[in-house]
């Protein structure tokens, strides 16, 4: 199937739920990201922010990005003028610089807490109780530039599905937690991004509002290597 076909039923699968679709783009060619954007999708997940920064410059700026890979401060100046979304914000610190760069830029930028539920060293994110000390500091109440929508997580890379689901359900309970505790009364903490390609049904049983989807819209290809982030 085509990339605008696999568009057109992956929608099919994800609006009547209000599952929003974010396809990944990493390692594509602008053609592709522009192919899948005809056939009506807008938002789009890059892991560097030098890819992210050459596909914005040469694609539609309607296009909204977001950055699901983990990011250095020191990059974050370079993608705060247009990101639409962080979602790998795995520290105070990287929620500071990311609130000092959007006030230069007269911008909040919404940005999701990465949480650690994996079974391996390998994975960024916050603990559990990490996150929560986080929202509770003065620091970060400090912050007038940023806005939390919710979380994302990314569960073990394993055939073992009843462990993929297990993560994805401690996430789901913690996410109605910190609704429940620090957002209760804000509507726009409402994304909990956890689901991929070979896991995103799953991700969807357990409360995913937001899957990331990369070989299931442009398939398997032979990659284009990009500089290091």
């Amino acid at each position: 199937m085509s990339i605008a076909d696999n568009i057109k039923r992956l929608k099919k699968e994800t609006l009547p739920i209000n599952v929003k679709l974010l396809a990944v783009s990493k390692t594509k060619p602008v053609e592709d990201v522009q192919e899948a954007y005809d056939a009506g999708q807008r938002l789009f997940g890059e892991n560097m922010v030098q890819e992210l920064v050459e596909k914005q410059e040469h694609l539609p700026k309607d296009i909204q990005w977001h950055l699901i890979g983990h990011l250095q401060s020191n990059k974050v100046k370079y993608i705060a003028p247009f990101i639409s979304m962080i979602q790998s914000v795995d520290s105070l610190k990287l929620l500071q610089e990311i609130d000092k760069h959007a006030e230069k830029n007269k911008r909040v930028i919404d940005c999701l807490l990465q949480i650690y539920i994996a079974d391996e060293e390998t994975k960024f994110g916050l603990g559990f109780d990490e996150a929560v000390e986080l929202l509770r500091s003065e620091e970060f109440a400090a912050l007038k530039h940023i806005r939390i929508r919710g979380l994302m997580g990314i569960a073990t890379n394993t055939d073992n599905e009843k462990q993929i689901k297990d993560e994805y359900y401690e996430l789901k309970t913690f996410f109605d937690g910190i609704k429940q505790s620090f957002f209760r009364k804000d509507a726009a903490f409402d994304t909990l991004s956890m689901g991929m390609s070979s896991d995103y049904k799953v991700a969807i049983e357990q409360g995913s509002t937001m899957i990331r989807l990369g070989s299931t819209i442009f398939g398997e290809r032979v990659i284009k290597h990009w500089k290091n982030n």
